[in-house]
This record gives C-alpha cells, sequence and structure tokens, in this order.
C-alpha cells in the first residue's frame, strides 16, 4: 500500500471564525461529564526527537469508548430546540434518529437517542466488525446491515430519513445537507478546548503540532476551526491529518487541489474507511492543515500496541495518530517533513487518541 504525503507552507498563516463558546457549556452540564486525560509519554518525544508529547485520551467519552458523542449530543440537542421552537414541545410525536457509520458515530446517536428517550435507526456497512454492531444495537437502536461501503450507508440513510418522524443526524455533509454535520462539529471543539486548559496546567503555551486521525474529516475541520481562530498573538501549531492508505480521501483531495472521492479498501481502521471528504470539512482542510499523511494497518497496529504498554488504551483508528507522527517525523524523508511542519527537538506534541481499544475490535489478519 503506497505511502501519500501533502505538505503546504502557508496554512498557519490562515485564519476563522471560533466555534460557539457555549458548547463546553452544554457538554459539562451532561451527567458524568469531565475532561479526559492529556498523558504525558516521555518516551514518544525521545523516540520523536521533540521536548514533550502528550496524548488526549479519548478511550472513555460520557461512557463510551471515542470521543463521538461529543459531536452527536450537540447536534442532537440542537435538533430538538428548532423542533420545539417550530411545533411548540421537543417533540410531537415519536423521532427517530437515523445515521450511517463505520462504528462509533452510531453508537454515539443510538447512546444520545436513548438518553433523550428516542429512537435510532442506524446503516452498518461492510467491514464493521461484529463486535462493533452489537454494541450499537445494545444501546437499543435498530441496525440495517448495507451490502456496501460507508459512502453507500449514508446514501441509505438519507433515504429512510425522508420520513416525516424521522431526523438524519450525519457526520459528513454534502450540498444541502450541512446544518446538523455543522453542528456535530461544533461539539467536537469541546476536546480541543479541554487540551487548552490541560496544556496549560502542564506549563505549556500551546502545541506545536496536532496530529488527527481523519474519516470523513469532521474532527479535523474542528481542529483547524479551533486552532486557526485563537488570538493572533498565540502561536499557531502545525496541523496534520493522518489516513489508511486504503481510504486516503483527504490526503489525495490536497494532492489534487478539489474534494474527490476514492474508491476504498479493507483496513483495520473502519472508523476511517470514508471515500470521501465532508463537503462542509473540504474548504477548512484545504486551508487550514499543513499536512496529511497516509499510514498502513501495521504501523496503526503497532503504535495501538506501543500506547497499550505505556498504559494507553487505543483502538487503530485512534492510534493513527501516532503512526502519523512517526511517518511524518521519522524516517528517511525526516529532515524535510521536520522542516515543512516546523518541528525540532524543543516542540510540543498532542496526539488525538479518538478511541479505546474496545471500540475497534478488530485484529490483523492471519
Amino acid at each position: 500500500m503506497a505511502e501519500y504525503w501533502f505538505a503546504r507552507s502557508a496554512a498557519r498563516s490562515w485564519t476563522c471564525a471560533p466555534a460557539p463558546a457555549r458548547v463546553r457549556a452544554f457538554h459539562a452540564s451532561l451527567p458524568g461529564y469531565a475532561p479526559t486525560p492529556l498523558t504525558e509519554l516521555p518516551s514518544l518525544a525521545a523516540e520523536l526527537d521533540v521536548g514533550r508529547v502528550f496524548v488526549k485520551d479519548e478511550s472513555a467519552r460520557l461512557g463510551l469508548p471515542a470521543f463521538k458523542v461529543l459531536g452527536a449530543a450537540w447536534a442532537v440537542h440542537r435538533t430538538l430546540a428548532e423542533r420545539a421552537a417550530a411545533i411548540g414541545t421537543y417533540a410531537a410525536g415519536p423521532v427517530t434518529l437515523v445515521t450511517a457509520t463505520d462504528g462509533n458515530h452510531g453508537r454515539a446517536v443510538a447512546r444520545t437517542a436513548r438518553v433523550f428517550g428516542l429512537r435510532a435507526h442506524v446503516f452498518v456497512p461492510e467491514g464493521v466488525h461484529p463486535e462493533a454492531a452489537r454494541a450499537i444495537a445494545a444501546e437499543g437502536a435498530e441496525l440495517t446491515p448495507v451490502a456496501g461501503h460507508y459512502d453507500d450507508a449514508v446514501r441509505l440513510a438519507a433515504e429512510a430519513a425522508a420520513a416525516p418522524d424521522a431526523v438524519l443526524v450525519q457526520d459528513t455533509a454534502w450540498p444541502g445537507y450541512e446544518r446538523v454535520p455543522g453542528w456535530i462539529v461544533e461539539g467536537y471543539s469541546t476536546l480541543c478546548a479541554e487540551i487548552d486548559s490541560q496544556l496549560a496546567a502542564a506549563a505549556v503555551t500551546g502545541p506545536d503540532l496536532v496530529a488527527v486521525p481523519v474519516g470523513v474529516g469532521s474532527l479535523a475541520q474542528a481542529v483547524v476551526t479551533h486552532y486557526r481562530s485563537r488570538p493572533a498573538q498565540r502561536r499557531a501549531p502545525a496541523l496534520l491529518a493522518v489516513e489508511p492508505g486504503a481510504a486516503a480521501c483527504v490526503t489525495q483531495s490536497l494532492l489534487r487541489g478539489e474534494r474527490v472521492s476514492v474508491t476504498t479498501g479493507g483496513t483495520a481502521m473502519a472508523g476511517l474507511n470514508c471515500g470521501t471528504p465532508s463537503s462542509i470539512a473540504w474548504p477548512r482542510l484545504r486551508d487550514g492543515l499543513d499536512a496529511a499523511v497516509s499510514v498502513t494497518d501495521a504501523a496503526a497496529f503497532r503504535a495501538a500496541g506501543d500506547l497499550a504498554a505505556l498504559g494507553v488504551s487505543a483502538g487503530p483508528c485512534g492510534a493513527a495518530s501516532l503512526a502519523g507522527a512517526r511517518a511524518a517525523l521519522t524516517g528517511h524523508d525526516a529532515t524535510e517533513r521536520r522542516t515543512a511542519l516546523g518541528i525540532g527537538p524543543a516542540s510540543t506534541v498532542v496526539l488525538l487518541n479518538t478511541e479505546g481499544a474496545a471500540a475497534n475490535p478488530a485484529t490483523l489478519p492471519g
């Protein structure tokens, strides 16, 4: 599987508007809310030849093994609030939340539906591990298997959500469907706000590099929005997107200079196995990312094992950030890539571990 690499020099001078400040207050009001850990790992700093490495550990977020519930909860809250304003109550009748998923998002929507007393209908494409599908069903959701890839499941979910009592809660956008995905991205801003507070408590002014795993690009959009909307006097970090080589839709779009779809292959990084960047994410990724790199399943599994040995639970999707940092900062092209990212021996690196091992029970074939 070929490795793809993209870098540009102008991203750190680009700016955008921030996410709404009230998002974190909403999450703080939810039962069981607490900031997820930001764990420092000195041995990784030594390996990557940087000053400090921190892992934002999303392996236990509001009772689920991934960050996705931040976006799902905020988007459903906003959707129900608008519905209440339109019809005078939170729900005039039974409401079904409909979505497609490659794992974590579907479970987050199903959990949110249960919390809000709603129903959930989740479309699951090929390649999602049966245990991940069972976890979604255990939340009380209706499950529909799809004989196709993620994009096929999204299309079928959108068709099902045309029913009058249904609401599509999808974490990818396309022309004509952008408000709800936009709210999902806003929900992810809480993760970045927590990092700011946690780095400040560790006497760090801010990261020099943030590595983020990418599927359709919604979390990366939130990361770009956060770090490209900060006051001018604050240091702008380099932002690195990491994808499976079998589904490098964002990297391929960056290389071609336009949003494109790619044919995806099999990958253990099921949550990143997406063939088309979100329409609302793409402009921010195009303008705000410094670099993008693809990694192999073997590299992701190695990273997951290394994180586990250091006390951090990570599935292959979450560990992709470490695999991507290794690809960017070590190896035969390291000097050129480190220069492009502005990374030196005193730099601070933040890796986003987006899921715990329990979220993705896949194992290497053979």
